[in-house]
């Protein structure tokens, strides 16, 4: 009896000490992180932001089961100063990215310029933490530095474990007919030129010929050098665009060049779909960045006529289906409790995208001025932010305080328990805000940048529900009365192609979310306190800008000329340049 009892109370401890080690297993489990990042989604498209003609129910969805930002905030208004901040939580600024002059993004595959191996990405700080990473599409921050092949600022040398996509980015250029969209005053004014040449050239071969008069051959040989020359300029970099700029990836090596648009959304989604199942059983975090809404819009048979909205919400509508296929995945797995999805957009819509055979091709950025590249107009940097998590998350929950796409990298590290030192980051950790844990954001100030110029700034005041911009300058918009840059179709941050206020423009997105009724001294009693408690704000944030990162100290920009244009020796290719072809053969599984 007595040898009995012992049995009991030794297997009972037993069971005790396993049910512990469980529970222990359950809590300490690092989750996983699906990050869903839209290209040129406006705010105003997305149903629970208020759109009511444009179906969007699986976002909807991810919102009604989880937290909406409705002041979620990128840290530029363009592509490729957006995602750097992304990646490493701090401004672009810093990490060379703004930019000083007419190019604003990457533009060819073939530059040298890109995310620089001293920045840190969220993914890199997971990867060390034992987490597998992976990004499914858009890149948009470089490849190769000195040669063909370094590979110095691929995703694989920024942390994801593994990357199948866009290099570079959807452009008009990737389809036949849709025009162009990089440099596009330069390549007319290259053709002319080449066209010029030619004709001075069939001229002097003429006059020669005719024996009008003494023509020396040597002129000719030297006219010929040149037109071959002018020739060379403008076709082999801009007429291959599609060759050069259009190709797909599966980690280093080139599987497709040029790349078939029609398909590509069918294969990202497979792709993203099949990373998460491969890896389930172990921590993971997937950056899936869509093509869409970015121009060319696709024209996926399945979609195509069914919305409201023409191409661009049939588009919308796609996308939509994208993400639920992506959640229905991490349910169907069981992963929905242990998994964050975020879902948000790099900028805001493009407005004066459009022409009169589609219309509309850029997004509605509801009641906000501005759009994509229009600088700190709320247009082109509020943007949807959705977290859902079932497991910790409250569904339905809104927050409406000023939080920014650089809380990402924090929020992120923070859960993955990484606890190692970092630089100067710009983000802060989202989930006591998310978790309702605290009422306020810690961005009492937020600054943005139009290139490498601070363009505005905002402050939102301890005890107050205010939430005040200063504009330092604004975009001039053309022609004259319209909402943005229609002439150019796109703005600009420099020169005459902006107007400096001094005093600032001043407003109060709380009270006139439009920016469209500036403060005075007459009608807001704090003005004098706004201008002083800003210049402090800009003061200390300029502080933080170490010789390294500073625009006016920095040997290292990435938006040069030279590193920008295209050169032969830096282009990724598939096959013996400049033969450059190739099509995937199968789906990665």
């Amino acid at each position: 009896m007595f040898r009995s009892c012992l049995l009991v109370r030794l297997l009972l401890s037993l069971l005790l000490a396993a049910g512990c080690d469980v529970t222990g297993e359950e809590v300490d489990k690092k989750p996983n992180f699906v990050l869903i990042m839209v290209d040129d989604l406006g705010i105003g498209d997305v149903g629970c932001y208020g759109n009511d003609t444009i179906r969007t129910p699986n976002i909807d969805r991810l919102a009604s089961e989880g937290v909406k930002l409705t002041q979620h905030i990128a840290a530029a208004p363009l592509c490729t100063p957006s995602r750097a901040a992304f990646m490493t939580g701090r401004y672009a600024v810093r990490s060379g990215l703004g930019s000083t002059g007419y190019v604003q993004v990457l533009l060819f595959l073939g530059g040298s310029g890109g995310l620089p191996s001293s920045e840190t990405t969220f993914a890199k700080r997971l990867q060390q933490q034992g987490y597998t990473t992976g990004l499914v599409g858009k890149w948009h921050l470089g490849v190769n530095c000195e040669h063909r092949g370094d590979h110095c600022h691929h995703p694989n040398q920024h942390g994801f474990s593994y990357y199948y996509g866009l290099p570079f980015t959807l452009v008009n250029d990737c389809v036949p007919g849709e025009g162009t969209n990089i440099l596009r005053n330069l390549q007319h004014m290259l053709r002319n030129l080449t066209m010029l040449l030619g004709i001075g050239l069939l001229t002097l071969v003429c006059v020669r010929l005719f024996g009008l008069f003494e023509v020396s051959l040597w002129i000719v040989v030297v006219v010929f050098l040149i037109s071959i020359l002018a020739t060379a300029v403008w076709y082999i970099p801009f007429k291959l665009l599609p060759t050069w700029n259009c190709i797909i990836m599966r980690n280093q090596e080139v599987i497709e060049q040029p790349m078939t648009v029609e398909t590509l959304p069918q294969r990202l989604l497979g792709e993203a779909e099949n990373f998460i199942k491969r890896n389930a059983d172990h921590p993971f975090l997937l950056f899936f960045s869509l093509a869409h809404i970015h121009t060319p819009l696709f024209k996926t048979p399945a979609f195509a006529g069914k919305s409201h909205h023409g191409r661009y919400g049939d588009n919308m509508e796609e996308m939509d289906w994208i993400v639920g296929k992506i959640t229905d995945t991490v349910d169907s797995l069981g992963l929905s409790n242990n998994t964050l999805i975020y879902f948000t957009s790099d900028h805001g819509g493009h407005l004066e995208d459009s022409d009169t055979r589609i219309g509309q091709k850029g997004g509605w950025n509801s009641i906000y001025k501005g759009g994509k590249a229009m600088g700190g107009w709320e247009g082109g940097i509020r943007v949807p932010g959705i977290f859902r998590w079932p497991g910790r998350l409250a569904a339905g929950r809104v927050v409406d305080e000023p939080t920014s796409l650089m809380d990402l990298y924090p929020t992120v590290k923070y859960l993955a328990q990484d606890t190692h030192p970092d630089r100067h980051l710009d983000g802060y950790n989202l989930m006591p805000l998310l978790e309702g844990k605290v009422e306020r954001s810690k961005h009492e100030f937020m600054f943005h940048y139009c290139g490498v110029y601070l363009n505005a700034v905002r402050w939102h005041p301890p005890g107050s529900d205010s939430i005040f911009k200063i504009h330092f300058f604004t975009p001039n918009f053309s022609p004259p009365g319209a909402g943005g840059c229609y002439d150019t179709k796109i703005c600009l941050c420099h020169g005459e192609h902006v107007t400096h206020h001094n005093p600032p423009l001043v407003y109060d997105l709380f009270h006139d979310p439009s920016e469209s009724r500036p403060l005075t001294p007459e009608t807001e009693p704090r003005y004098a306190e706004i201008l002083e408690e800003t210049a402090k704000s800009v003061e200390r944030h300029q502080s933080t800008l170490t010789d390294s990162d500073s625009h006016e100290h920095s040997t290292s920009s990435q938006m040069t000329w030279q590193k920008i244009l295209w050169r032969p020796w830096l282009q990724p290719c598939c096959g013996t340049f400049p033969f450059c072809a190739c099509k995937e053969k199968e789906t990665h599984v």
